[in-house]
């Protein structure tokens, strides 16, 4: 999923997303962010976030939101 990994690096290129466990509970995606990457998400892979998954825990890790786009992805 690399497409993945590269809108996380252009939004925060410092942060090391293989081993970074908290991004939201510290801080490093703020609401903002989440905002962006879920349309970035949307535009360049073509899957819709819905409402519901909105939640800090598909957020808080690559591997965690990597698990979230890959199930959507499956129920498309």
């Amino acid at each position: 999923m690399c497409e993945l990994l590269k809108i996380l690096q252009e939004m925060h290129p410092e942060v090391d997303y293989a081993t970074h466990q908290a991004l939201v509970d510290e801080k490093v995606l703020d609401s903002f962010d989440i905002i962006t990457l879920v349309a970035e998400i949307n535009d360049r892979m073509d899957i819709a976030i819905p409402a519901e998954e909105l939640i800090p825990e598909n957020f808080n890790s690559y591997a965690s939101l990597l698990a979230l786009v890959e199930k959507l992805e499956e129920e498309q």
